[in-house]
């Protein structure tokens, strides 16, 4: 059996000492880096998810690996239900007494094309990854940040060139991007800054890769990477907490892009086919269009 991850931090011991987190889809992959990382800089965590079995075993695992004086909790959460959010929130307030940080990375979506969705995948996918993130940052300034402050930070994608083949979940997180824009202006008066974190198509974690179905699909991206290489979960994780430290105190309404460079380059492993269905456009066609009317 292979030794555990020792988990550490480029930020110094401490620095969350005494700061309570919610981590939305914290017990897998890009959610898990960032809930441990958390812990080993002191900061309480709630993390919640939609699979109770799932995430106890990795609240458990992670127990285990907590070398601060910081504790961790879960509780179930189906983000798309405003009630379960609602209580996500009281109960963390509950349990430790405040919230300083809220990070929104539960979320889902499954390839497809566009015209093959039915309506029920479709708001599966925007009700988890637009409304779950809203419900999630209304809740917690409503309970609690709009007296007391506090620090947001929402995961969304690599969507700026589309997302062919999950284009539900490319209109969500463009909507994130946006709506962590208007929420920073509207908020900044109650103390509360909010940013995201983009992570490209190339970061590579062992519950996408199960998720999609073929491990190898992360490496073809790598050609078409500026830094040729996959990026890791410790490399988002350490964004967020970036963005959460006093060293983001000026910063707020931005998105970091997490990508090796993917986002100014080419990362599309969607490839157009050979047709022959785009007809130019000329003054003659427009002169003998009218000469039929």
């Amino acid at each position: 059996m292979a030794a555990p991850t020792k988990i550490c931090s480029v930020f110094r011991n401490g620095l969350f000492n005494g700061k309570v987190a919610i981590v939305t889809g914290g017990g897998t992959g890009i959610g898990k880096a960032i809930t441990q990382e958390l812990l080993y800089l002191g900061c309480n965590v709630m993390v919640a998810s939609r699979n109770e079995e799932r995430l106890r075993k990795a609240t458990d695992e992670m127990k285990k690996n907590i070398t601060s004086p910081a504790e961790l909790d879960h509780m179930q959460c189906n983000i798309r239900k405003e009630e379960q959010v609602q209580n996500l929130i009281s109960k963390t307030l509950k349990r430790f007494g405040k919230l300083d940080f809220l990070i929104n990375n539960g979320g889902g979506q499954f390839p497809a094309r566009a015209e093959t969705f039915s309506l029920k995948g479709w708001n599966a996918v925007i009700e988890t990854n637009l409304t779950g993130t809203f419900l999630c940052c209304r809740e917690a300034y409503n309970q609690w940040m709009n007296d007391n402050g506090g620090v947001i930070v929402n995961i969304i994608a690599d969507m700026w060139k589309g997302i062919p083949m999950m284009s539900h979940t490319g209109a969500a997180r463009a909507a994130v991007d946006n709506l962590t824009k208007s929420l920073a202006l509207e908020w900044a008066e109650s103390g509360v800054r909010i940013n995201s974190v983009a992570p490209g198509s190339s970061i590579y974690s062992e519950t996408a890769a199960a998720n999609y179905g073929d491990p190898k699909i992360f490496a073809y991206n790598i050609p078409k990477i500026p830094l040729k290489r996959l990026g890791t979960v410790e490399e988002i994780s350490t964004s967020v907490c970036f963005l959460l430290s006093p060293a983001s105190a000026y910063i707020t309404g931005e998105t970091i892009k997490v990508d090796g460079g993917g986002s100014l380059y080419s990362t599309m492993i969607f490839e157009v086919p050979d047709h022959k269905k785009s007809k130019a456009y000329t003054w003659k066609d427009d002169e003998e269009t009218k000469s039929k009317l």
